[in-house]
């Protein structure tokens, strides 16, 4: 099977990228801006006619959160635009699309764990072109997996794990956010199980949401990483309210992800546990 990946410069096209080495049965084309703009008709028609490929692997995304709030126009070009572009190339090419969305749909005031079917509310402009990326994908297609995930870290690229570990080198205290709940996902975890998913041949279309199991605030989540590392870094919890920022978050998005594990007979791996695996590939 041939798969395309956009947007593989990013976390988890990085990783997918990394784990492709041991896939001897899928063939990958891996593309990044601007070697392929998903918000261009022509560029993806031609990148479509002449690869014949079985999937698409949809990682391109605007992920700025604070700066969407300013650059609506490019945030909505990529997130709205490019996955109306890309699912109505897969919908003419018989090509199944798999493309990421976010738990930023959610407005954060639930106490439960959100399963796929409850409302979305977005309480922030990247969240808002998130939703109507999905939006977009399931009007052009019926053969699809979206797949809902949150607070994504790696080896790879920019993250919230690597920002705390360079801070602490040079503090020696640090205030942290402790009433923003979710979950923490390792993005080879995320990785592996979508490969997972395209061996077994599945037809299982649909939306679902995958994150690392487990509960944590973004307190919690560094008090993790600093005692795995053994850093010496005091972090205090702090409100939101302490630490304004241009978009608002979520206060609690915790997803249920009981759909995907039924349907796909798949454990996930708590984010504990992820967080290890991936301090120690870093180290």
């Amino acid at each position: 099977m041939k798969i395309l990946v956009t947007g593989s410069n990013g976390q988890l096209g990085s990783e997918l990228q990394h784990l492709s080495k041991e896939q001897a049965e899928l063939t990958f084309d891996f593309t990044d801006y601007p070697g392929l703009d998903i918000t261009s008709t022509e560029q993806v028609e031609a990148a479509f006619s002449e690869g014949n490929y079985d999937f698409c692997i949809n990682c391109a995304a605007y992920t700025a959160v604070d700066k969407a709030e300013e650059e609506r126009e490019n945030c909505d070009r990529i997130n709205v635009l490019g996955s109306k572009v890309l699912a109505e190339a897969c919908q003419k090419h018989h090509v199944v699309l798999i493309h990421i969305s976010t738990d930023f749909v959610f407005d954060g005031t639930s106490s439960r764990p959100l399963k796929e079917d409850q409302a979305t509310a977005p309480v922030n402009y990247y969240g808002e072109s998130k939703l109507n990326g999905e939006k977009e994908v399931m009007k052009a297609m019926d053969t699809y997996f979206i797949f809902r995930t949150s607070w994504l870290y790696s080896t790879f690229g920019n993250n919230f794990v690597k920002t705390m570990i360079r801070l602490s080198e040079s503090r020696d205290e640090l205030n942290v956010i402790a009433d923003q709940i979710g979950s923490p996902t390792y993005a080879r975890d995320l990785a592996q199980s979508i490969l997972a998913i395209i061996n077994s041949g599945s037809k299982a279309y649909g939306l679902y949401h995958y994150s690392n199991e487990g509960v944590a605030s973004w307190y919690d989540f560094t008090c993790a990483i600093f005692e795995y590392k053994d850093i010496n870094t005091t972090v205090h919890p702090i409100p939101t309210e302490k630490y304004p920022t241009p978009a608002a978050r979520p206060h609690y998005s915790v997803m249920d992800k009981s759909k995907y594990t039924e349907t796909f007979g798949e454990s996930i791996p708590h984010w504990r546990t992820s967080l290890r695996q991936c301090l120690a590939a870093l180290d």
